[in-house]
């Protein structure tokens, strides 16, 4: 039997109670198959952990977590520690450290789910963000001169080499391909007219490797009034790492809310383990209320799944979350229920386990 070493780090405020359901979930999927199990190897790291030793986590902790199959991930952030550190220090560490330069998040309206827009169909939202997760904006290159001057000066580079382009370019065209839909490629050739004209010109090169691809462009400006006007038209799309981080919450907005939001980030080569994550974030206000929405987690144990080659399940997860989103009856209240994190989470299970017979 194959055995799945899984680090889970659930992090903060919410992150410890959704991630407790994913990992329920992810034990039932492996019951219900048989011919795989998990081994859960369970990480304290965070802003409590920040808090107790000037750290997010260890000094080794990107070695302990390389010899792990993949890492699944709760939430990072609290209000009393800055942004920039709980970040840097433990989300972007993990991803940029193991060179998980696809984040995929899939933007998808499920029968049930509340949609703000009116008149929109179910198919006509379905979508897959293929961002690009290791260097442009969110690459942490720049300056900071003359701190507390009346010169003070800073400099926030964007950072794109044509091997970064190429290659998120090159697996979005492959998705595309694969899948038999369209790709469109989201910039701002327009105003930055050094990065994103250079993107540009390596999603056309790219293009003529794939001529059975249909392709589109849009600026991101026009893109993003086009997701609300027309999701329509958006099948495979491909982007850079702060248009994919700022669209896909716009996405999250219109396919049901954050918390029906989900994330990978993966290393195709499996040089490295890739990582799973609901994108809602820590939401301290609710946590430890028996509040939080364990769907996006859910939908994130799917994409795992599907990662590891167990697709049939992966999208029996999907078709539980709209089953449960249509019936109603399990539902955390920013769905409009009264159930608990664990109810619904015990409901998933359920129904999942009811899938052998």
């Amino acid at each position: 039997m194959n055995t799945y070493k899984i680090a889970v780090i659930g992090g903060d405020g919410i992150g410890p109670e959704v991630i407790a359901e994913g990992v329920k979930v992810l034990k039932a999927a492996a019951e219900v198959d048989g011919g795989f199990a998990f081994d859960f190897t369970f990480f304290p790291w965070g802003c409590d952990y920040y808090h107790e030793t000037g750290k997010m986590m260890p000094e080794d902790g990107m070695e302990t977590l390389s010899h792990f199959d993949a890492i699944f991930l709760g939430a990072v952030g609290a209000p009393d520690v800055p942004d920039h550190i709980s970040l840097w220090d433990l989300l972007l560490r993990i991803r940029k450290g193991f060179d998980q330069y696809v984040n995929l998040r899939p933007v998808k309206l499920l029968n049930g789910a509340p949609c703000p827009l009116k008149g929109v169909k179910r198919e006509e939202i379905d979508m897959i963000f293929v961002r690009e997760n290791s260097e442009g904006e969110y690459a942490g290159s720049g300056s900071w001169l003359y701190k507390n001057k009346p010169n003070e000066v800073v400099i926030q580079d964007g950072v794109f080499s044509r091997y970064g382009c190429e290659r998120i370019i090159r697996y979005a065209f492959e998705l595309a391909k694969k899948e038999k839909k369209s790709l469109t490629s989201i910039s701002k050739g327009n105003a930055l007219n050094y990065s994103m004209v250079f993107w540009d010109q390596i999603f056309r090169e790219v293009s003529a490797e794939y001529p059975e691809v249909p392709t589109h462009t849009y600026l991101v400006d026009a893109a993003s009034m086009f997701m609300v006007k027309d999701p329509a038209r958006f099948e495979v799309v491909v982007t850079s790492n702060l248009f994919g981080d700022i669209l896909t919450d716009l996405g999250a907005a219109i396919a049901g809310g954050m918390g029906l939001a989900a994330g990978a980030n993966i290393n195709p080569e499996r040089k490295f383990p890739s990582m799973f994550e609901p994108i809602h974030g820590s939401a301290p206000d609710i946590a430890g209320q028996g509040k939080a929405n364990p769907l996006a987690t859910v939908w994130s144990a799917a994409q795992m799944l599907e990662f590891f080659g167990h697709r049939a399940l992966s999208d029996r997860l999907i078709e539980i979350i709209e089953e449960m989103l249509v019936e109603k009856a399990a539902l955390t209240s920013d769905l409009g229920g009264s159930a608990t994190t664990s109810q619904v989470g015990d409901e998933v299970v359920k129904k999942l386990l009811e899938s052998r017979r």
